[in-house]
């Protein structure tokens, strides 16, 4: 039977392969990011914290702020996460 969807996922972030075009690509790099920003969302939603993900990636205070509850949540799958996305939008150093 195929593979699913999740499996192949997998398999291309841990590998840094695009399963259809060999190595990873701009595009796999946006799929990747697409999906921090997904999980952030709902992991931030299970924690009863709303974000809006336009406004996390244009406005710096905003998005410090939100990754300053992240960081100190008793999530561990939200605090690696937030991690991930304090990386990818720049390394903001969430404010004090």
């Amino acid at each position: 039977s195929p593979p699913n969807a999740s499996a192949m996922m997998n398999s291309q972030i841990q590998t840094g392969h695009d399963l259809d075009n060999g190595p990873a690509t701009p595009g796999a790099d946006a799929r990747i990011s697409l999906l921090t920003d997904v999980d952030f969302k709902w992991l931030m939603a299970g924690q009863g914290w709303w974000i809006d993900t336009t406004r996390l990636h244009c406005d710096a205070s905003y998005a410090a702020g939100l990754l300053r509850l992240a960081l100190a949540s008793p999530s561990f799958a939200l605090r690696e996460c937030a991690a991930a996305l304090q990386t990818q939008i720049g390394g903001l150093a969430p404010s004090s």
